[in-house]
């Protein structure tokens, strides 16, 4: 069900291959893209109602006009719903994300140490911001959360939100309660590509936004993708990763754990295991398939292993160390003796968990780091989701007449070296 593999020189190509995020349905992306680019040229081109059509066509939903926008009884109906104790756990939930996010929060900066000279950076929040968060037959108010946060705290004046709905056209009553307590009222039951060209470029009941985020499937990276240049979007999301570094001391039990809670998520999910320790992988093997009898997704998360999933035996530390740097996870577990002490070594990926009491639903629910992370070899380049996500940054320069001065012989000279003579007399006509 789950492969093992030597980490070794001979298995050189293989181990190459896994950190290339190959994946099964590889062959299905470019008939996919076709499809989105179908979607978005239909929604650019006849709005709301082609939006109609595809919730009619993919999420088998028929709604009228009136039914895109969620308004305010089906929000109250939400509330009653919901249960008190679940809406506490949820309430300290965003408190948690909130209380590190915080911490990201940037100001405007000026300095005047030289006379005559004030520069600066002035740091504004994205005015109009469009969250993505999955839905349709299930529900993410983890997601909602940690999409919303970072906006708000960056001080984004309109977050908009978009979703499937479900079978019976409503929202997940926890979703929508989740929504009221971050203060946000204006929900799309619109999912899909579709809800990304809406966003996107408009329609006559969705106004257009300055930046999209949030995971989604293939048609919403796609989507995304395809509409990067009009807006901003935050990263490319693709399957979810859990790498776990474990020696032999570990809890072959935790392991299992772990590697099936990440599992579960999609057939496409990657759920990797690397040590030193061939007795280990065994013991976690044998762990893995006597938890899998319990579990409700039990064929999403057979799928996920028998594709995705590896055990991966390594020859010492050194290697260990390379695959994890080269694969660049989304997450990875250390669940080794001393992870402090190689730490600094690990240079790529989305988020770190430390010992066995760290396990990666922790960061996706409760410790407050964002769980919208780059997937896919992604942390080479990209960080998770943060307020600075939310900001735009312009700089500013001001001179007075004295400085410009002292300065524009030089500036003139290395405009006249780039062959751009204007540019070198619009700076001595004001030294003249």
């Amino acid at each position: 069900m789950i492969k093992t593999i030597f980490l070794n020189k001979k298995n050189k190509e293989k181990i190459e291959e896994i950190c290339r995020h190959k994946y099964s349905e590889d062959n299905l992306v470019d008939d996919i893209k076709n499809k989105v680019r179908e979607i978005i040229l239909k929604v650019k081109k006849e709005g709301d109602k082609a939006l109609l059509e595809f919730t009619e066509k993919y999420d088998g939903v028929k709604l009228n006009l009136s039914d895109i926008l969620v308004d305010q009884e089906e929000r109250d109906r939400a509330s009653q719903k919901a249960k008190e104790d679940l809406l506490e756990v949820i309430k300290e939930a965003i408190k948690k994300i909130e209380k590190y996010h915080l911490h990201q929060k940037e100001n405007s900066w000026f300095t005047t140490k030289e006379k005559g000279i004030i520069l600066g950076q002035v740091v504004n929040p994205i005015e109009r911001v469009g969250l993505y968060v999955p839905g349709g037959r299930a529900s993410y108010p983890s997601s909602l959360i940690m999409a919303a946060v970072p906006a708000i705290i960056a001080g984004v004046k309109e977050i908009v939100v978009v979703t499937p709905p479900s079978s019976d056209g409503k929202i997940n009553p926890y979703l929508l309660s989740t929504a009221r307590e971050l203060g946000i009222s204006e929900i799309y039951k619109i999912g899909g590509a579709q809800a990304i060209a809406a966003l996107a470029y408009g329609t006559e009941t969705i106004k257009k936004v300055d930046k999209i985020v949030g995971p989604g499937n293939i048609y919403v990276t796609l989507a995304k993708k395809n509409v990067f240049g009009k807006v901003d979007i935050d990263m490319l999301a693709g399957p979810s990763e859990i790498l776990i570094w474990a020696d032999d001391k570990a809890n072959p039990k935790y392991l299992a754990c772990d590697l099936l809670s990440q599992a579960e998520h999609d057939v496409r999910a990657s759920a990797i295991l690397i040590t030193t320790s061939a007795l280990l992988a065994e013991k976690v093997e044998e762990e893995i398939k006597q938890e899998l009898k319990d579990l409700n997704r039990r064929e999403i998360i057979q799928e996920a292993l028998r594709n995705q999933g590896k055990l991966i035996i390594a020859e010492d530390e050194e290697r260990i160390l390379e695959f994890i740097n080269n694969f660049a996870p989304e997450h990875l577990e250390l669940q080794i003796e001393n992870p402090w002490q190689i730490l600094g070594e690990i240079r790529n990926v989305g988020a770190i968990f430390i010992g066995a009491y760290s396990p990666e639903p922790l960061g996706d629910y409760w410790a407050g780091p964002n769980h919208i992370l780059p997937t896919s070899g992604g942390a080479k380049c990209f960080s998770p989701l943060s307020v600075a996500d939310f900001t735009k940054k312009s700089s500013l320069i001001f001179y007075d007449k004295e400085r410009l001065g002292r300065a524009s012989e030089k500036i003139a000279s290395l405009a006249r070296l780039e062959g751009l003579e204007a540019h070198a007399r619009s700076i001595e006509i004001r030294n003249s």
